[in-house]
């Protein structure tokens, strides 16, 4: 029988963990920080800080936010980067993407000025290598299927030798889903716009993870 696996139980837990390292760290004289890029006042990206902040908070991790206009250069923008980079005060960095429509051509360049180990949503070329080698070190896995690996870890999936789908091929989730699974042993199929009988191979899978976005049939 299908059993749908909610992310609510997770996030209490997750909370819980957290807010214990956080208060571990703080005993020892660190003080945990994230530092918020936007550019511009975009309503999407004005929701998801409101999110970030609050589970921030939560927690007990300080935000700074580095609020820059909507018609920044891409000079201006990585000067930001850098002096956050070398600043040892904060931890972490979410920049919010995709950055206005003058600088797209440049964002790849533009996140690659971002250190690896600040990078926490895997913007960085160096980030995604380390999601495809497994390896930890190199940086952090994208925030959604980093969330699906600990929602199977939490329900105490094994994935060992089971079919899994993916639907979706983007970096941001469906390719780096895709890999973690690998790394949790499971035999993975990726579905994309070009494939047929999606809803055959659905039926077939163990692990179905969708972020397509889309209904498929």
């Amino acid at each position: 029988m299908a059993k749908l696996l909610l992310g609510k139980e997770v996030t209490a837990a997750m909370n819980e963990k957290l807010q214990a390292r956080v208060a571990a760290l703080k005993e020892k004289g660190v003080s945990p920080k994230l530092a918020i890029v936007r550019c511009g006042e975009n309503p999407s990206d004005l929701s998801y800080e409101k999110g970030a902040t609050a589970r921030a908070e939560l927690i007990g991790v300080e935000v700074e936010k580095f609020v820059l206009p909507e018609d920044v250069t891409k000079e201006a923008l990585i000067a930001q980067i850098e002096a956050i980079n070398a600043d040892d005060s904060i931890h972490g960095c979410l920049m919010f993407r995709p950055l206005p429509k003058h600088l797209k051509a440049d964002q790849d360049e533009i996140c690659n000025h971002l250190a690896a180990c600040k990078d926490v949503d895997c913007m960085t070329d160096l980030s995604n290598a380390g999601v495809f080698e497994g390896r930890s070190d190199l940086g952090f896995a994208p925030c959604t299927p980093a969330a699906c690996m600990e929602i199977l870890d939490y329900y105490g999936i094994d994935c060992k030798g089971k079919n899994a789908v993916v639907i979706g091929r983007s970096l941001v989730v469906g390719k780096p889903a895709a890999m973690m699974l690998m790394g949790k042993n499971a035999t993975v199929t990726v579905r994309h716009t070009k494939t047929v009988n999606t809803a055959e191979l659905c039926r077939t899978a163990a692990i179905l993870v969708s972020p397509a976005g889309v209904l498929n049939s």
